[in-house]
């Protein structure tokens, strides 16, 4: 069997979404059968461009159209946008993986447990676009999400910082409401499709905020400090808000981080 790594990395690199999702799992249930690793200290290629199928067509995001509730067109385009998310973070997870091979093997574990629940998420957006007659590439989309993996690729740290506990934990704060929207709307397959993935994404928050604070801990830095002199470096300075109190406690935030985040978002 190849070694490891490179199962990881090609499992990044292959465009095509159920070849993906297939190769995550086999990952899962190699890892879960004590697979060996490998060499560690083989070549870890920088991976601007993650394997992605020729649509959808990425765009700055200002030019994606709006989407709505109302129609059913605005629906797709909404369940669309989260199975690009999904699929993004497949690739997120894996590089995670693939990437900081300095990292215990419960890091691993926990993203590659990350990256089978978002081939999961995937798979589910996908077979109801599919249902309602469109598919995932249909629509615009934009890479945001893997610019700021490319940006943290150096450095486990900050990237524990700004994907799960920016980019990750900010679907913790709007999704609830994308649910009751879709259920407002008697969209009841679109709603349980969004339980499913929010109750998911807040274990993934979850892992982030552990290894997070213990790279923290370990290099002897102050979480909180660290976290907001990140939050400035790579973003400017405010998170957006509102915050989803409850769900970021349950994710592992503290609470006088959570009151110091809302100040400075007001």
């Amino acid at each position: 069997m190849a070694d490891f790594y490179r199962r990881v990395e090609a499992a990044i690199l292959t465009s095509d979404p159920a070849a993906k999702c297939r190769l995550t799992d086999e990952l899962q249930q190699s890892w879960d059968a004590g697979c060996e690793v490998g060499d560690p200290d083989s070549e870890i290629l920088p991976i601007d461009d993650p394997g992605r199928p020729l649509e959808p067509e990425l765009v700055d995001p200002r030019q994606l159209p709006r989407r709505g509730f109302a129609s059913e067109e605005g629906r797709i385009r909404l369940l669309h946008a989260f199975a690009h998310i999904e699929f993004n973070a497949i690739n997120i997870a894996l590089d995670a993986v693939y990437r900081f091979r300095q990292m215990p093997a419960n890091f691993r574990s926990d993203w590659l447990l990350v990256a089978t629940e978002e081939a999961r998420h995937f798979q589910l957006l996908q077979a109801e676009l599919l249902r309602r007659g469109s598919y995932y590439g249909a629509c615009q989309a934009h890479r945001g999400l893997w610019d700021m993996v490319c940006k943290t690729r150096d450095n486990a740290l900050h990237r524990m910082a700004l994907v799960p506990r920016v980019m990750e934990a900010r679907g913790l704060d709007v999704t609830p409401a994308m649910i009751t929207k879709f259920r407002q709307f008697d969209d009841l397959a679109a709603v349980d499709i969004m339980a499913v993935i929010y109750r998911d994404e807040v274990g993934h928050v979850r892992i982030g905020n552990y290894w997070f604070n213990r790279l923290c801990e370990e290099q002897s830095l102050d979480a909180e400090v660290t976290f907001r002199k990140l939050v400035d470096s790579y973003m400017g300075g405010k998170l957006r808000g509102p915050f989803n109190r409850p769900a970021r406690l349950e994710a592992g935030f503290r609470r006088q981080e959570l009151d110091a985040l809302e100040q400075d978002a007001q």
